[in-house]
C-alpha cells in the first residue's frame, strides 16, 4: 500500500532525488531521466485518453497500459540487486524477485496480442504513415513518440531489468496500430508521399 501524507519534502531542492531504495541521486542521472520520460509518456496517455472514452476497448487497454508504466517506474527506481534478496526479474515473487516489483513477460505478452487482434482489421500499408488524420490518433501518435522517447533513455541505465526496454519497444509498435484503428482502421490515415512538395 502506498500512502502519500506530503507533497512538498524539500527533499529535492539541491538537484538530489531518492531512488526507491533510499539510495540519493542527481536530478540529472540517466535513471531519474528515464523515469521522467516514462511519467511523460503516461501523461500523453492520459491526454490520449480523453479522446478514446466512447471506445470502451481502446480505453480498456491504455487504462491498463498506464498501470503498467507505473509498474515499470517502479522496476526502474530501484536497481537490480538494490535490493536484499532479490532474484533474477520475472521468477519467484509475481512481477519479480524479493520484495520489488519487477516487469515481467505477462504484459508484453498481452501488448502482442493485442496488436494482432487490433492489426487483423487495419488496411495494408502501402506507404509511411505521418503523424494526423483524427484527434485520437494523432495523440496516439504523441504517445508513441514519447515512448520512444522512454526507450532511448531507458537503454542507457545500468541495472536494467531486460523487461523494460522490450515492455517500451512493444508499447510504441502498439500505439501506431492503435492510430491507425483511431483513423478507421486506417481508411483516414495521413500517408507521406515522398518529394510531393519539390
Amino acid at each position: 500500500m502506498v500512502r502519500i501524507d506530503r507533497v512538498v519534502t524539500r527533499g529535492g531542492d539541491g538537484g538530489e532525488t531518492s531512488l526507491g531504495n533510499g539510495q540519493r541521486v542527481p536530478k540529472d542521472s540517466l535513471r531519474v531521466e528515464a523515469m521522467g520520460v516514462v511519467d511523460e509518456a503516461n501523461a500523453v496517455l492520459g491526454l490520449l485518453r480523453t479522446r478514446t472514452r466512447d471506445q470502451p476497448a481502446a480505453d480498456a487497454m491504455l487504462a491498463r497500459i498506464q498501470n503498467d508504466l507505473f509498474d515499470l517506474g517502479a522496476d526502474l527506481c530501484v536497481p537490480r540487486g538494490g535490493v536484499p534478496g532479490e532474484g533474477v526479474p520475472g521468477e519467484g515473487v509475481p512481477g519479480g524477485g524479493g520484495d520489488r516489483l519487477r516487469l515481467n513477460a505477462t504484459p508484453i505478452t498481452r501488448l502482442e496480442a493485442e496488436i494482432e487482434a487490433m492489426n487483423a482489421d487495419v488496411r495494408p500499408l502501402t506507404s509511411f504513415v505521418l503523424p494526423g488524420g483524427s484527434d485520437g490518433a494523432a495523440f496516439a501518435h504523441l504517445a508513441r513518440v514519447t515512448v520512444r522517447h522512454a526507450e532511448r533513455a531507458v537503454v542507457r541505465v545500468d541495472d536494467l531489468n531486460p523487461f523494460v526496454r522490450q515492455y517500451l519497444n512493444r508499447l510504441s509498435d502498439h500505439l501506431f496500430v492503435l492510430a491507425r484503428v483511431l483513423n478507421d482502421n486506417g481508411a483516414s490515415d495521413v500517408l507521406w508521399v515522398p518529394g510531393a512538395n519539390r
